[in-house]
């Protein structure tokens, strides 16, 4: 090689093959099936649930009202202060995931992630479009565009765009009301943050479920490298039992045919695997634990009259036992063991104590912030005033009369200052709103509570029409001795 040549430039990284997954049918490919129009169902049709709350407030059963801050939740209605909800509800996702982990593997991710449910949509719709797979890798290996191809190609990349839209038009529609949205999206009269949300989640839908597929799962999402921590011997994942399977083979005819084991090197597999991954290679970190592979295994064990199971549902204890002709481990002993005992508990805990907060919630609420700057106001007649910052909520859906007084010194007094400027110890606040209201306490000149640096004191807001009442403690500043 003279001096003038250069080496070849090597590539680190192969350039992606798109996989084109096999039609199967099967109880889990039907339970995919089943999960799938559920989740979009509920996720399409749930802005259109209607909930009467009364007049002064929206009729959307499922509503984020980032105006308001406010989430409405058919009876449930989550202020900003109360987002120690949303907060515990994203514990128990979390908990529950590593419950779920635990106990059969990526099971979400192969049945509910929205990840997964919409890539399963796309690739059904691709499917009625251009075939199943031996079609779609003949389209996508055809070198020439003929009217054929452009025909199909177009179709299919319409259908994606639209099902996109869908996506991002049904997740807007959370945020306002969704028949009025509907009407000013579709005239043009929509807020422009709403076409650009729109136009966001429909390109990150289409490229996330249709174009970019198993790299999300792969490269994009965190979950992979972090579910060997939830997962132990006795986690069930499907696995494929290579002490059955092998030797492989797909001649059954010749003199050592007794000795081979029941795979065929079909590769039925793989081809329904939504991953483009091969199950006898044992586990990888690719695996969303779908089971298709499993459904189109038995289908190929049938035909060939050989029982199914060769890929299953496993733990890595059944394994030994197997091999050695003992009869595996019941299903309910694998899921019911410490760790999974453990998750259930701290699950349960968690969504009791919402519950119990939710109920015990009043209808009305108020916070104190004490204005500190003065410290205390000296009158004319030697009282001593201090200043109190009121924040009043009505969480009814009509207006309410609200009624402040004190308690802990049967010498102090409160005054409040509403917006119009006039003093009383009663003030109205608007259905499901809150006020922010000015309080004046005051000690006579010589009580204890005028001559002491700190006197601990309540407030309380009662409601007069359903009676009733919410504290907050707070101090009083006197001038001291």
């Amino acid at each position: 090689m003279s001096s003038t040549d250069t080496p070849p430039e090597e590539k680190l990284y192969a350039s992606r093959e798109p996989i084109f997954p096999r039609r199967v049918k099967g109880k889990f490919r039907n339970l995919k099936w089943i999960i799938m129009a559920v989740t979009l169902g509920i996720y399409y049709l749930s802005p259109w649930i209607r909930w009467d709350r009364g007049p002064e407030l929206p009729d959307q059963a499922i509503l984020i009202d980032l105006a308001n801050r406010r989430f409405f939740f058919f009876w449930i209605e989550i202020w900003p202060h109360e987002f120690y909800f949303i907060a515990g509800l994203l514990i128990m996702a979390g908990l529950g995931l590593f419950l779920f982990t635990s106990a059969a593997g990526r099971v979400w991710c192969g049945y509910a992630c929205p990840q997964t449910v919409w890539t399963d949509l796309f690739i059904l719709v691709e499917r009625w479009i251009e075939g199943d797979r031996n079609a779609r890798l003949r389209l996508h290996r055809q070198k020439k565009w003929d009217m054929r191809k452009i025909r199909l190609r177009a179709i299919k990349y319409l259908s994606w765009v639209l099902i996109g839209l869908a996506t991002g038009g049904a997740w807007v529609f959370y945020f306002a009301d969704a028949p009025t949205l509907l009407v000013d999206l579709v005239t043009g009269h929509a807020h422009p943050a709403a076409y650009l949300t729109l136009g966001i989640l429909t390109a990150t839908t289409v490229f996330f479920g249709a174009i970019a597929r198993e790299q999300i799962c792969i490269y994009a999402c965190p979950w992979p490298r972090i579910q060997a921590a939830m997962m132990d011997e006795d986690t069930l994942v499907v696995a494929y039992r290579h002490w059955r399977g092998e030797p492989r083979g797909k001649h059954r005819k010749g003199a050592n045919a007794a000795e081979m084991g029941d795979c065929i090197d079909c590769m039925a597999c793989v081809n329904v695997c939504p991953m483009g991954i091969d199950i006898r290679d044992g586990q990888q970190l690719e695996c969303i634990t779908c089971a298709l592979c499993i459904d189109a295994c038995d289908e190929m064990m049938d035909k060939i009259g050989k029982p199914r199971g060769l890929i299953d549902y496993m733990a890595l204890t059944d394994e030994p036992r197997e091999i050695s002709g003992q009869e595996p481990k019941p299903v309910w002993k694998h899921i019911f063991r410490p760790r999974t005992i453990l998750y259930t508990v701290l699950w349960s805990s968690v969504g009791f104590a919402l519950l119990f907060a939710l109920f015990i919630r009043s209808d009305i609420d108020m916070t104190v912030a004490p204005v500190r700057n003065p410290t205390y106001v000296l009158q004319s007649d030697g009282a001593i005033r201090n200043i109190y910052d009121l924040r009043l909520r009505n969480k009814h859906g009509e207006k309410r009369e609200f009624r402040v007084s004190v308690s802990g010194d049967d010498t102090l007094t409160v005054t409040l200052q509403g917006a119009d400027n006039t003093l009383g110890d009663t003030i109205a606040v608007n259905a499901d709103e809150m006020r922010i209201v000015r309080a004046y306490v005051e000690a006579p000149a010589g009580s204890k509570a005028a001559t002491s640096d700190r006197t601990d004191f309540t407030f309380w807001v009662e409601d007069g029409v359903a009676n009733e009442r919410v504290s907050v403690d707070t101090v009083f500043n006197g001038k001291g001795q």
